[in-house]
């Protein structure tokens, strides 16, 4: 006879995961499963907690935010998901508010002061240039087809 607490509902280690003690501006790095054609993979995504909802109940999730090429990319995690193999907690920063979600703006407006402070480079082709180029190439055809440039 099995006793009532033999029976597993959840793959996830129920404990482990409430013990994850995940906090707003912790940098993690959360280890997620991803199914292609048959295969599971492991897949890192590491970012700054930015908010953790419903604590350590069965709905509790968090929230995740990376830059990634250039864009601010934010995903929402529930902590009891199989499909997360699991969380590595990389720093632990100190913060004065339980929901981060000024960084969107903060990032942004740092952003827009770097765009304001540098300065802009001429990428324009001089006539010049071309010139030279299109001379070159000339020569080239002119050589490949086996008659001798006159020097410009």
């Amino acid at each position: 006879m099995t006793s009532k607490n033999a029976v597993t509902t959840s793959p996830v280690d129920m404990a482990a995961r409430q013990e994850l003690d995940i906090r707003p501006g912790d940098t993690v790095r959360v280890w997620q499963r991803i199914e292609e054609k048959g295969k599971v993979r492991l897949q890192a995504f590491e970012g700054l907690v930015l908010a953790r909802k419903h604590g350590r109940e069965a709905g509790g999730t968090f929230t995740v935010r990376r830059i990634a090429s250039g864009v601010g990319v934010e995903k929402v995690f529930p902590l009891y998901t199989p499909m997360i193999d699991r969380v590595e907690i990389v720093k632990r920063s100190r913060v004065r508010r339980a929901k981060l979600y000024f960084i969107r703006e903060k990032v942004a407006r740092e952003a827009r002061r770097q765009l304001r402070n540098s300065t802009m480079m001429d990428t324009r082709v001089t006539t010049d240039t071309v010139n030279k180029e299109k001379a070159a190439e000339k020569k080239a055809v002119l050589a490949d087809a086996g008659v001798e440039a006159k020097n410009e």
